[in-house]
């Protein structure tokens, strides 16, 4: 059953009573909101652009409602079942959502400012550009969910499960302590001044992030890919560093990072993705490349006899005069690739997408 918290008692009753003049310019459904009061269990309902500012909805059930701009400022909304929820836009500033499951909801847009977090399940939520800022994220399980261009500053992500898509995420001064970000999409996020001692980075996407004056004593970069990223006054040792991919990455003494062939060999063999790679006049026979993603990769006069590509984009790679023999390209994709000179004596092909997109099932 939904209460109203005392401070905020007088004001909701007020609110109440005019519901009947609310409830003709509003865009929930009042038969749903009343639904809600009396019984706390709403799924489904629709309380688009409701205002329930400070009410109490703990352990509320409101699994797939539309809450779409509703401004739930203050609730209590620990505990809640939100999972399919659709709060896009809604003002959740100072809102309670400890405990709380929002598993594939649609948060993108909304404001979570000061927001607590803690605990709550957010996997394959949406929160593309939410306003995270100073919310309180520690211990929250954030695999699958998207938080493009989220604002995260400041925000407390303590032990936080984030093997999320954090593009263009702005994370400055937030505290990552101890949070698992392996394989996290972390291109262009800002992470300057960030908190990630004893953080979890392997495998993640860092390219181009801004890490100045970051804090990474003892993380784990193992495979982590920094490939023009910035470093600048950032606090981690060299074995840490050593742990990741660096190619043009600015490092903490300010000088520039060298890519270099063994380097991006690392890299292939470490996360199976190396697009952009120059992996020329490479030695990769018999190599096993399943799966790979070298799209726009330079493999000129890159031996690749026996390799193992099936499945492999090398979409717009670069292939002039590399010796195929025998290699296997099972479903491959060589959409625009150059294979100019390129020796494909006993290559195998099956249902592999040529330059032209046409289909060879020769090999079938």
């Amino acid at each position: 059953m939904m209460k109203l918290n005392p401070p905020l008692s007088v004001a909701g009753l007020c609110f109440f009573l005019m519901m009947g003049i609310s409830w003709q310019v509003g865009a929930y459904d009042e038969d749903d909101l009343e639904k809600l009061k009396s019984t706390g269990d709403c799924s489904g309902c629709d309380l688009s652009e409701v205002f329930l500012q400070g009410a109490d909805l703990t352990d509320a059930n409101l699994y797939d409602a539309d809450l779409n701009g509703a401004i739930l400022f203050a609730a209590d909304l620990s505990g809640a079942n939100l999972t399919w929820t659709d709060l896009k836009d809604a003002d959740l500033t100072k809102v309670n959502l400890s405990g709380a499951d929002l598993k594939d909801a649609d948060l993108s847009g909304a404001t979570l400012t000061k927001a607590n977090l803690t605990e709550a399940t957010l996997t394959d939520a949406d929160l593309t550009e939410a306003d995270l800022k100073g919310a309180d994220l520690s211990r929250v399980e954030l695999r699958g969910a998207t938080l493009y261009g989220a604002n995260l500053i400041e925000a407390n992500l303590t032990e936080a499960s984030l093997y999320a898509n954090l593009t263009e995420a702005s994370l400055n001064g937030a505290n990552l302590s101890g949070a698992d970000l392996s394989g996290a999409d972390l291109y262009r996020a800002n992470l300057s001044g960030a908190n990630l001692t004893e953080a979890f980075l392997s495998g993640a996407d860092l390219t181009e992030a801004n890490l100045t004056d970051a804090n990474l004593t003892g993380a784990n970069l193992t495979g982590a890919d920094l490939t023009r990223a910035i470093l600048t006054d950032a606090m981690i040792d060299k074995e840490t560093l050593n742990q990741a991919f660096l190619c043009h990455t600015l490092l903490p003494y300010e000088q520039e990072s060298k890519c270099d062939l063994a380097g991006y060999l690392e890299k292939l063999k470490a996360t199976g993705d190396c697009s952009g790679c120059d992996l020329s006049k490479a030695n990769l026979t018999g190599a096993n490349l399943y799966g790979a993603d070298l799209t726009g990769a330079n493999l000129t006069k890159a031996n690749l006899e026996l390799a193992i590509l099936d499945v492999a984009d090398l979409t717009k790679a670069n292939l002039t005069g590399a010796n195929l023999t025998g290699a296997s390209l099972h479903y491959a994709n060589l959409t625009e690739a150059d294979l100019t000179g390129a020796n494909l004596t006993g290559t195998v092909f099956c249902r592999t997408r040529m330059p032209d997109e046409s289909i060879n099932d020769s090999g079938c």
